[in-house]
């Protein structure tokens, strides 16, 4: 016996793609992911494409990734694509020791961060 199929989270018109483990800190990520949200997905190309940020290369992949699963996986036109979401959480925290004065330490702290991008299919009606 094998177990039930997973029901999809999503809509028949979306596709999503979460990219874990960036080394980057949320808030930082977050400038990145605010500057996406709610257009659509050449827009948001060129926009990733052309910010100073170094983790915006790394959302840029991301968003070819979720484009790529909904035209393969789901039959979506590329054309009418949209960002919907762009949400980023917390991850993992490195956690380093750097000398200090009189034999002391202090912690340093090198946070990751993860992304999810969930594109959608506009209608005819946009």
């Amino acid at each position: 016996m094998s177990k039930p199929k997973t029901q999809r989270r999503l809509p028949a018109s979306e596709a999503m793609v979460k990219l874990r483990t960036l080394r980057t800190s949320a808030r930082k990520l977050n400038l990145v992911a605010q500057s996406i949200r709610g257009l659509r997905v050449q827009r948001a190309l060129n926009e990733l494409e052309f910010s100073h940020k170094r983790i915006a290369k790394d959302v840029r992949k991301a968003l070819y990734s979720a484009i790529s699963n909904a035209e393969n996986n789901h039959n979506l036109d590329i054309d009418s694509l949209v960002v919907a979401e762009a949400f980023v959480g917390k991850n993992l925290i490195m956690k380093r020791f750097s000398p200090r004065a009189r034999g002391r330490a202090s912690r340093i702290e090198k946070p990751f961060s993860e992304i999810t991008i969930v594109v959608r299919e506009l209608g005819e009606a946009a």
